[in-house]
């Protein structure tokens, strides 16, 4: 599906989808806790739902109540049995696939992941040589799904951490299940790191954490049998910070400002720089953490230089407001963009290109100079980053903005087209 925009109105209010990386990691310790949680969600997508769906494979139940708002709670009944074998349907989610191949594999469950799209083609290594050396089979199979045989134990695990942080995290979680003490050494820079300080949280919040070196490099992990995960009965996770960028950037680059609510000004979320970056682009920030509520409202923008090694999913929105801001933006530090839904390096090149924007592509980036956006058809790519990115630049293009295949913001902003009139 198609939309064609021309100086659309955003929503002046808005209340944050919840964040996806929250979600994902209480319900994966929910599922294996000693009594059921109920976690309320907001916009859950497609990604929420394929992680659902996967613990439900494995043995838990999950129940959904709606309630006003578009929010709903989720009671997490926990796993009693595991089968034997299972297939978890990861539809294109990242995040369940590799978290779960772990987890499935501490508990000795021979599985099937599918895999779509193009999440077939992203890494899995490092985390697959180290979980074949301690015990794991791998079978890549030829309909582009993925069996794991075998079953992984407590011991002294070691991981480069500039692949991915949720290699660190499906690990975590995995020997979190066995029955003995284990430990996790990271090598090399970290990267995403503040994603790895979510999943302590996560644990911790189910009386789990494990303890961790004075360098953060190396985790000790106690087991099941002296820190099993007892449930805190409810949980709400936080806001996410990767989905509110959409409605903050279009308070720079729209109308009027826009607030979003919902946000833990404190969170461990690394997309929280955001409100950061906006300040350094030049717009307006007004944040109040008692409420939780972010407004930002338009001024005039200039161009900023961006490490994005940390922060690199939100490459494209920030290159959407480096188009609106006088100047010149460098944007660098974002070479595992090339993996994700899209290479979105290059699809967030073609975007502005497509509306007459004046960019470049690097090795691990974007150089966006100043030119007015005049319009045209922007390739959704199927990737929702980029589809609600070609949607906020419709905000100030001179001229109207179509976006293509509009149904990608299933899976992570559900609802994002019913903020734009």
């Amino acid at each position: 599906m198609d939309i064609t925009l021309h100086h659309p109105k955003f929503a002046r209010e808005v209340a944050a989808p919840t964040s996806k990386s929250a979600a994902h990691r209480v319900l994966i310790a929910a599922a294996f806790a000693d009594a059921p949680t109920r976690v309320r969600v907001s916009g859950a997508g497609e990604d929420i739902a394929a992680t659902v769906r996967c613990l439900a494979a494995l043995g838990a139940r999950i129940d959904e109540a709606p309630i006003a708002g578009g929010d709903a709670w989720l009671t997490v009944t926990p796993i009693m049995a595991v089968p034997a074998c299972a297939t978890l349907d990861c539809g294109e989610s990242g995040s369940t696939l590799r978290f779960l191949i772990p987890v499935a594999a501490a508990l000795g469950v021979e599985t099937t992941f599918l895999r779509r799209g193009r999440l077939p083609e992203r890494p899995l290594e490092p985390l697959r040589s180290e979980m074949i050396r301690h015990g794991a089979d791998f079978k890549d199979n030829p309909d582009g799904s993925l069996t794991v045989r075998g079953r992984i134990g407590a011991g002294d695990y070691e991981i480069a951490a500039n692949v991915s942080s949720q290699y660190i995290t499906g690990l975590l979680f995995a020997l979190s299940l066995c029955d003995l003490p284990s430990t996790l050494t990271l090598t090399g820079e970290i990267e995403s790191a503040p994603y790895v300080d979510m999943t302590v949280h996560a644990l911790a919040a189910f009386g789990a954490a494990p303890m961790r070196s004075a360098d953060g490099r190396v985790f000790t992990v106690a087991g099941r049998n002296v820190a099993p995960l007892r449930s805190p009965a409810e949980l709400l996770p936080e806001g996410d910070f990767s989905g509110a960028a959409f409605p903050l950037a279009a308070g720079a680059l729209g109308a009027h400002p826009v607030t979003v609510t919902g946000l833990d000004l404190a969170s461990a979320q690394g997309d929280r720089a955001i409100l950061d970056l906006l300040a350094r682009f030049g717009a307006r920030v007004e944040r109040d953490a008692t409420r939780g509520t972010v407004t930002v409202s338009p001024a005039p923008l200039h161009g900023i230089d961006i490490d994005a090694k940390q922060i690199p999913d939100l490459v494209p929105i920030l290159a959407v407001i480096a188009a609106g801001a006088s100047g010149k933006t460098v944007i660098t530090g974002a070479s595992r963009l090339r993996l994700k839904e899209s290479d979105r390096i290059a699809t967030t090149a073609a975007l502005l290109r497509a509306l007459g924007g004046k960019v470049s592509a690097t090795d691990d980036g974007l150089v966006i100079e100043c030119s007015p956006l005049s319009g045209g058809t922007v390739d959704g790519a199927g990737d929702h980053r980029i589809v609600m990115s070609g949607a906020v630049a419709a905000l100030f293009a001179n001229g109207p903005v179509t976006v293509t295949g509009i149904e990608a913001v299933a899976k992570s902003y559900p609802n994002f087209f019913e903020l734009m009139a």
